[in-house]
C-alpha cells in the first residue's frame, strides 16, 4: 500500500508540473494569455491531448525513477 501511495503522488507531481510548464508557457511573450486572461489559458491547456502526453510522461518518470532507486 505505500508504494501505491509513493507512486500516486510521485505521478501527480509529474503532472503538477508539466500543467505548470504549459501555463507559464502561456504567458510568454508571444502567449496569448496576457491579453485573453488566465481562463482562456486554464482552457487552453487542459485537453485530451495534454492529459495523455502528461499521464504517459509521468509513468514513464516513474518508472525511470524506481528503476534508479532500486539500483542504488
Amino acid at each position: 500500500m505505500k508504494k501505491v501511495g509513493r507512486a500516486i503522488v510521485e505521478i501527480g507531481f509529474i503532472v503538477f508540473l508539466f500543467y505548470s510548464n504549459l501555463l507559464m508557457g502561456e504567458y510568454e511573450r508571444s502567449g496569448l494569455a496576457q491579453s485573453k486572461g488566465i481562463v482562456w489559458a486554464v482552457r487552453d491547456i487542459f485537453t485530451k491531448s495534454n492529459l495523455v502526453i502528461a499521464l504517459t510522461a509521468s509513468l514513464i518518470g516513474y518508472v525511470l525513477v524506481e528503476s534508479l532507486r532500486d539500483k542504488l
